[in-house]
């Protein structure tokens, strides 16, 4: 396993121990924070600019936790070693930020009053990228146990989050932030290939 996803790996495994140890000050210091006041949970508690990263590191239990490092170390070991060490921890932080920022949007205009936490959003980034690079490339996930094109996976997972997140049917889970992570790595890899979008081309 390369060194980078060892250490996303290895950080998030300690992290999720001490936040066992520190209770709710974890979640109130370093979960993602709805913009504002929070008329729920109190004048103290609420957004901070650090929270745009924290949030990544912190999980809601261990299945949380274990379903996405299992996808880090899934597609996140191929990809460091295809870009590089530089170029893929940045690929998955601009990932967990546009999640984040994605996120931080629904949750104003829902006016929800509740933190966001998981690695899901720089996990998501992964998947998408993987499936840029490695279209053709079969892969068997956890849900559903059936192998398939990267591609076809990705298509797939993206149009659920969709789905879910447009019709709420799954509360608690934060589909837009999924959604935001994929399209930061979209935006990533774009920027890579030299095809920024919304770029003017030449005639």
């Amino acid at each position: 396993m390369p060194r980078a996803t060892q250490a996303i790996i290895g950080v998030n495994v300690v992290v999720f121990l001490l936040q066992s140890q520190m209770g709710d000050a974890a979640i109130i210091w370093f979960a993602l924070w709805p913009l504002g006041p929070n008329a729920v949970f109190g004048p103290d508690v609420g957004f901070a600019p650090w929270q745009l990263v924290t949030y990544s590191f912190l999980h809601g239990g261990f299945t949380h936790i274990f379903f996405n490092l299992f996808a880090v170390y899934m597609f996140g070991s191929t990809l460091e070693q295809f870009l590089g060490t530089r170029s893929y921890v940045m690929l998955y932080f601009v990932s967990v930020v546009t999640a984040g920022l994605t996120q931080l949007g629904v949750n104003a205009l829902l006016g929800s009053p509740y933190p966001t936490l998981g690695a899901s959003g720089g996990v998501f980034g992964l998947l998408l990228a993987f499936g840029m690079f490695f279209p053709r490339q079969r892969i068997m996930l956890i849900i559903p146990p059936i192998p398939m094109p990267a591609w076809v996976a990705v298509t797939a997972y993206a149009m659920l989050e969709l789905f879910l997140g447009v019709t709420g049917t799954q509360a608690g889970v934060a589909h837009f932030a999924h959604l935001g992570g994929m399209l930061g790595a979209f935006l990533m890899i774009q920027w890579r290939r030299g095809k920024p979008p919304f770029a003017k081309r030449r005639r």
